[in-house]
């Protein structure tokens, strides 16, 4: 993906023009020296179709100081496919092993991962390939909520989470390496944030459906429908002509997730589009998703997102911009 490439490098060979006194850094001195390498030296396509252009290769670099894999899109079945790039696995593995800090922005924590050098240690990944990122590398203490993780002797494994969490992880870098204030003046010239309340928030229930058990994915069906109901557990597992212990079993087996967290996330899914969407008040939503106590759904809101209903309105409410319809569908 070339837009977090060129982002990386961009913002860090910029910094020397806006270091901050109080980190007793000479003005004018560049503190990185970034380069882009590949495989082979020369352009590269993204998934996209643009091209970044590699510096150098591998081959010619035998030490640096911070390695980054960036973002990686991995094509029409969204599926990272391992061991395709071997070389680069070896590389990252020599680098770190020579004292360099290995970092990984968002789905590039893939490649990351089959160096080996995660097992044992947190990190975290785009939300979206949670599992997958689990059943590959069951070593590695994966925490999916989190923006940035820093793990590892010395903290020289960092990992970044979606997409720009990659702003985190530049801003860290900045305040690592040249210090606080001059991280702050980076965000301020370029607009960058921190995600203090990690990737939870900006999460999206996406369950399993292609697990091959009929009567479940009935189920799923069904209670993509009508969640909002009283009871839609029992409802479900009567539906599915199961025992009611066989039921959750398979259920769970089938989702990853409790028949009851399943209805959770199904109905905080549907009022996260209505806070975003519309200016229906708190309470009127939670009668609308299926909750006679607004209270309880606020403790559960939080749970899930991490951001009380409010704060996710505040957040994430789509603003009035001109020439854009108002007929928004939830």
């Amino acid at each position: 993906m070339v837009s977090p490439v060129s982002g990386l490098f961009e913002i860090l060979t910029s910094v020397g023009s806006l270091l901050a006194p109080e980190d007793g850094a000479k003005p004018g001195r560049q503190p990185f020296d970034v380069e882009i390498v590949g495989e082979s030296a020369g352009p590269i396509d993204s998934a996209a179709g643009l091209s970044v252009v590699a510096h150098r290769s591998i081959a010619e670099v035998s030490n640096t100081d911070v390695v980054i894999v960036s973002p990686m899109a991995f094509g029409k079945d969204s599926i990272w496919t391992p061991g395709r790039h071997p070389r680069l696995v070896a590389w990252i593995r020599e680098m770190h092993a020579s004292g360099a800090t290995v970092c990984s922005a968002c789905t590039g924590g893939m490649l990351t991962a089959e160096t080996g050098l995660l097992d044992g240690h947190e990190a975290t990944v785009h939300w979206a390939a949670d599992a997958t990122f689990r059943a590959r590398h069951p070593g590695v203490r994966l925490r999916p909520h989190e923006a940035l993780v820093v793990s590892g002797e010395g903290g020289r494994l960092v990992s970044s989470g979606a997409a720009t969490a990659w702003h985190d992880l530049i801003l860290y870098l900045v305040a690592r390496h040249v210090g606080p204030a001059t991280a702050q003046a980076v965000a301020r010239f370029h607009l960058l944030q921190w995600h203090p309340d990690g990737q939870a928030p900006f999460n999206v229930f996406n369950p399993a459906t292609d697990h091959g058990d009929a009567a479940i994915l009935d189920a799923q069906r069904w209670v993509a429908e009508h969640h909002t109901i009283a009871g839609p557990v029992t409802e479900m597992q009567r539906l599915s002509g199961l025992a009611p212990r066989t039921f959750t079993r398979r259920f769970t087996a089938a989702t990853g997730v409790t028949p009851i967290r399943y209805v959770q996330h199904i109905r905080i899914e549907r009022a996260k589009r209505l806070l975003e969407t519309t200016a229906e008040s708190i309470e009127e939503i939670s009668w609308t998703v299926g909750y006679e106590d607004p209270a309880a759904f606020r403790r559960l809101f939080k749970r899930i997102t991490a951001l009380t209903p409010g704060e996710y309105r505040r957040r994430f409410r789509l603003p009035d911009l001109p020439y854009v319809s108002d007929a928004r569908t939830p």
